[in-house]
């Protein structure tokens, strides 16, 4: 975005005549890269590709090897990037350190969540969407592109994972239509939700039993807190891999209306991810100067994990009390 540029919020059509009119395209995804952020970047990359543009896929984080399908065959070439693109960011804080630099050069945000910064040039935000892959479904639509199995494979993924294999209650009547004109394209559908969902490493399981073990109970069973250290992961062996989905543990739980996972970084502080039921996740993580959806949002927390663990419990129980 331009020195003294506001920012602007724009319709679908404008976003797609935007990437229309653009070439030398970076896409950016997200640190800690989740199903959507990969699947919607794919997807827009290879709908671009199909428009003849030169662009590529960039993320601070090595690709899950469970995604890895979703990136074959795009390309890697180096250029200097005439338009920036981030999807699924709502802050670009969010990026990671190695695109941190991209923050103030960001052309055009695709995100669905409610909390988004608007650090964009143009910022293309939907909270009605369950997912930014329905978004990029909705891109191909307009574009009049045919749909092949690649991109209907990574839209599929984006929406699967972000809606939980269609469990959580950002699944509506729209997200299952575009879920099935993937199908319908050639998505393979029960291998994708296999793989997220049914597949697990040794190193998986053991990460998870450890995060289990760390599990308490507050406020009459009404909020369950799980943590994983820096420790745990390399005492496990484990890799993004077999820790993505972690964070809908605690919620599982009979009872639970707030599920935190408390997630260590590389310099000591802790990702809490919050799930919830019938309390709203983004205001609880608002607090920190996070955000995400009603039921699923995200911050930051500096300190150890008893301190972390504290000053998210604080909160809770406000919210917990707003509720009742």
């Amino acid at each position: 975005m331009k020195q003294n540029e506001l920012p602007t919020d724009i319709s679908l059509a404008e976003c797609g005549q935007r990437l229309l009119e653009a070439d030398d395209i970076y896409i950016l995804s997200h640190q800690y890269p989740d199903g959507d952020t990969l699947g919607s970047a794919a997807a827009l990359c290879r709908l671009l590709l199909q428009k003849g543009k030169r662009v590529r896929t960039l993320c601070s984080d090595e690709i899950p090897k469970k995604f890895a399908d979703l990136y074959q065959g795009l390309p890697q070439e180096e250029f200097s990037p005439a338009f920036v693109v981030a999807v699924d960011v709502a802050d670009v804080k969010l990026l990671g350190k190695k695109l941190e630099h991209f923050g103030d050069k960001i052309d055009l945000c695709i995100d669905h969540h409610g909390s988004n910064k608007r650090y964009a040039r143009w910022n293309y935000v939907d909270p009605t969407a369950a997912a930014a892959a329905e978004m990029i479904a909705q891109l191909a639509n307009l574009w009049g592109v045919a749909l092949d199995p690649a991109v209907a494979d990574a839209i599929f993924t984006g929406i699967t994972t972000d809606t939980g294999c269609f469990k959580y209650t950002n699944a509506t009547s729209r997200t299952y239509r575009i879920a099935a004109d993937m199908i319908d394209a050639g998505a393979d559908a029960s291998r994708i939700n296999r793989i997220m969902f049914d597949t697990k490493s040794r190193a998986r399981l053991e990460i998870e039993r450890r995060v289990l073990d760390t599990m308490r109970f507050y406020f009459d069973g009404r909020c369950a807190v799980v943590y994983v250290t820096n420790e745990m992961v390399a005492q496990t062996g484990a890799g993004a891999d077999d820790t993505d989905g972690l964070a809908s543990l605690p919620r599982q739980v009979e009872g639970v209306k707030v599920g935190v996972t408390l997630r260590q970084r590389e310099d000591g502080a802790f990702k809490a991810s919050v799930r919830t039921d019938g309390v709203n996740a983004s205001a609880i993580c608002a607090h920190f100067g996070g955000g995400g959806h009603p039921a699923a949002a995200g911050c930051l927390l500096p300190g150890t994990v008893e301190q972390a663990r504290e000053a998210m419990l604080e909160v809770v129980g406000r919210a917990l009390e707003e509720q009742a």
